[in-house]
């Protein structure tokens, strides 16, 4: 087996590799004048179960669209190098909300975004907490690994002993069915007494409207739950709402922390929110602040590599709060 870690996840691939057990294979990155690359394996990939780690979040001095096409050129070089499979990990899938038309003439970037790696010679893709489980499924012909991130988070919930109830709380329609994943998470680790509420949210042309908000949060210990955070606006309103209907506390949870260099800021001075949980799916992206903490995915993904090369059979990690790590990065570091 081949694990190789490209420009923007060296952190992430490192403790993953830890974990496993297994080392990060070499290879080069060059960028060149008027803006292309040039990537390659440094030892020969032939014959060799080939997984390839790719940050494909944006930021920086790369765009999402710059780190897509880098990585789906090395996973086609590996292929042509001979490789005996391909598999692409991707914790953070770009394009995943654009997986319908809600407009005339609405571009499907999502499947485009499939067909794309697999005309690369990709094999198989792993993500994390997709943006729509049944969209990323369906857009792919090749097979997919979806990680969730329900039992890490319900993990953490679980391992707060304060007193009051709690309650998952989805911030618009389009999450209901995963805050409801969230709850049933939560009920098979013994939390018993688990409420559930959600908001109404409508976008168009950039305006967001929709107040209804359903469920009983009074007095209750409020989980607001999303797949990724960029703006923070989504949260910020979910926040706020619960409060105005007798939250206690309201902690908000997302599996990918995209965030605007503005929104750290704004989440973090708005008196609404106590406290913020997402993943290192796009570290490093964040400035040192209390309210955040970040749980790391190497575990999982580790696992995941294990069990698809060979079949290795590995636990997923267990249903224990998580340490939670601080990375003290610049927005758009």
């Amino acid at each position: 087996m081949l694990f190789f870690t490209l420009q923007g996840a060296e952190d992430l691939g490192q403790r993953v590799a830890a974990m496993g057990g297994w080392g990060v294979a070499p290879h080069e990155e060059r960028d060149f004048d008027m803006g292309e690359h040039k990537g390659r394996p440094l030892v020969d990939p032939r014959g060799h179960d080939v997984f390839v780690l790719a940050a494909l979040h944006g930021g920086g001095a790369a765009s999402v669209n710059d780190r897509l096409i880098r990585a789906m050129f090395f996973c086609a070089a590996c292929r042509d190098l001979g490789a005996a499979r391909v598999s692409l990990i991707a914790p953070y899938l770009p394009y995943g909300r654009k997986d319908r038309r809600t407009k005339d003439h609405d571009p499907l970037s999502a499947r485009y975004v499939a067909q794309a790696v697999e005309a690369m010679g990709c094999d198989q893709i792993v993500t994390v907490a997709a943006h729509n489980l049944a969209g990323f499924e369906n857009a792919f012909r090749i097979p997919t690994l979806h990680l969730a991130t329900e039992a890490l988070f319900a993990a953490l919930i679980a391992a707060d002993d304060k007193a009051a109830p709690c309650v998952v709380l989805a911030p618009d329609p389009g999450g209901i069915k995963r805050a409801q994943l969230l709850h049933e998470a939560l009920q098979a680790i013994g939390v018993a007494d688990v409420g559930f509420a959600f908001m109404d949210k409508r976008r168009s042309a950039g305006i967001v409207s929709g107040s209804l908000f359903a469920g009983d949060v009074a007095g209750a210990r409020v989980h607001v739950l999303d797949d990724m955070i960029c703006g923070g606006g989504t949260i910020l309103r979910a926040a706020q709402a619960a409060r105005a209907h007798g939250a206690v506390t309201v902690h908000a949870l997302a599996s990918h922390g995209l965030f605007t260099p503005q929104a750290i800021t704004r989440l973090s001075q708005d008196d609404g929110l106590d406290a913020l949980t997402v993943t290192d799916s796009a570290a490093p992206f964040v400035q040192d602040t209390p309210k955040l903490r970040v749980v790391g995915l190497a575990p999982m993904i580790a696992a995941a590599i294990a069990r698809l090369h060979g079949g290795t059979t590995w636990p997923l990690p267990p249903a224990s709060a998580p340490q939670p790590r601080s990375l003290p990065f610049a927005p758009g570091q």
